[in-house]
């Protein structure tokens, strides 16, 4: 952990209940969530301005899930919170978990992509053997059926 330093400042009541209400929302400690904001700002300001793709600029995502898998994540956060000795935050953990889930597929994304197309038991052995009709016989000769000689 790199070494810190406390930062005090007097700020307005108002702005105060906004940076409260923000970092709750976030599920961020009031440290955290001021250094996000710090750093976001010293980002911006070295941007010109300007956020870039590489910043990664936040997006939301939103769902309603029901109330009883709510309460399990809520007892989950608590046991991790515990268990780790700070608090696991929901963020934390949705985000742990589509990370997770996105390896997983993009693993299988790739070796599926990686294997062979046709394994030597599937393929043809070469050009004398023909493939068979939908009936399981071979097909006829790709010029029409042999004319039967006179």
């Amino acid at each position: 952990m790199p070494a810190t330093k406390n930062l005090c400042a007097q700020i307005d009541l108002d702005l105060h209940r906004k940076i409260s209400e923000a970092k709750d929302q976030a599920g961020q400690t009031t440290s955290q969530y001021i250094t996000a904001l710090i750093t976001e700002y010293f980002n911006l300001k070295e941007n010109g301005g300007n956020e870039t793709m590489t910043t990664g600029k936040p997006r939301t995502l939103a769902f309603q899930i029901n109330d009883e898998l709510f309460q399990r994540i809520k007892a989950h956060l608590e046991r991790e919170s515990a268990r780790l000795g700070r608090n696991y935050t929901q963020r934390e953990f949705v985000i742990s978990l589509i990370e997770q889930a996105l390896e997983e597929a993009e693993g299988d994304t790739q070796d599926s992509t990686n294997a062979a197309p046709d394994s030597p038991s599937t393929a043809p052995d070469g050009p004398d053997e023909a493939p068979e009709g939908p009936d399981g016989a071979e097909d006829e000769d790709q010029n029409g059926p042999e004319q039967k000689g006179a």
